[in-house]
């Protein structure tokens, strides 16, 4: 298999033009394929099926792995096995029935009201990890933050009403801030910070150590609670991100709203919420609708 994956590489390079770097992205992507598929067995192309593909990435979805960097493994592997057919390496396109990455649903779990609810209350606020996590789990929700974003807030970045907060690619904008949001952090500093908070580039959250907390910090604590609290779905930051413009939307926001808040340049990102929005409806009805 791995010769086949040389061919290929060298086809994209010498007769498509591809850049240096996306073929290097090719490799590492398809090696992650093969390598799921040696220990499963399965050594030879003429072996690999439908499932096995399926089977991948299931596994990836189960090791959180972003949608967008999933897409883009899609798009690796029917590019592949579009190739390997067409120099009579294998019968058939296994990948010709996986959907486009612009249809593929691989957006991260949205968590119910009730299961949020859970979440926001697993953190011991007696003590002062519990109450930075608490505070941290409001922000998160109250104001779909990225972790990123939560990470590098400053004392001073956050008031009564709004949070600024310095986005992708250095924008600035002015999100809403929910009251409970607030009071869970004025609750954590007060009680358990007594450094400058004077300074403008003091960290609003830090680590035991004094430290600003870090993106793997953030996600540990939310397994930890999401453990704690029941909850059976996969989650992480990004989860509750999802599940605040889920939720808006479902109680009637307005999408270009719902854009503004989460910082995304084009509203076609933020336009997948409907399509999560829309399967929950669904659900909802063939629960609940009283059909003879």
């Amino acid at each position: 298999m791995q010769q086949s994956i040389e061919d290929f590489l060298s086809y994209l390079g010498s007769e498509k033009g591809l850049a240096h770097h996306t073929l290097i992205s090719y490799r590492r992507d398809l090696g992650m394929l093969f390598t799921f598929l040696e220990k499963q067995g399965i050594s030879s192309l003429e072996g690999v099926q439908e499932d096995n593909i399926l089977a991948f990435l299931s596994h990836l979805r189960g090791k959180n792995y972003a949608a967008s960097s999933v897409c883009r493994l899609i798009v690796a592997m029917k590019t592949f096995f579009r190739f390997v057919k067409r120099e009579k390496l294998v019968e058939k396109d296994i990948t010709v029935h996986l959907d486009s990455p612009r249809m593929w649903e691989l957006i991260p779990e949205v968590l119910t009201v009730s299961e949020v609810e859970s979440l926001l209350n697993a953190p011991d606020t007696q003590t002062s990890i519990g109450a930075r996590d608490k505070a941290i789990l409001q922000v998160l929700y109250a104001s779909g933050l990225r972790v990123s974003e939560v990470c590098g807030l400053n004392l001073q970045d956050v008031d009564d009403l709004t949070v600024r907060v310095m986005g992708k690619g250095g924008k600035e904008r002015i999100v809403p801030i929910a009251k409970i949001a607030v009071e869970a952090i004025d609750y954590y500093l007060v009680h358990f910070r007594q450094d400058g908070t004077d300074q403008k580039t003091v960290p609003l959250f830090v680590s035991e150590k004094g430290k600003r907390i870090d993106r793997t910090l953030v996600w540990k604590r939310i397994k930890f609670y999401g453990n704690l609290a029941g909850v059976t779905k996969e989650i992480s930051p990004h989860t509750l991100r999802h599940s605040f413009a889920t939720h808006l939307l479902e109680n009637g926001a307005d999408l270009r709203v719902i854009q503004e808040m989460l910082g995304h340049s084009n509203i076609a990102t933020t336009d997948r919420y409907t399509h999560i929005s829309q399967r929950h409806l669904n659900e909802a009805f063939d629960a609940f609708h009283p059909r003879p």
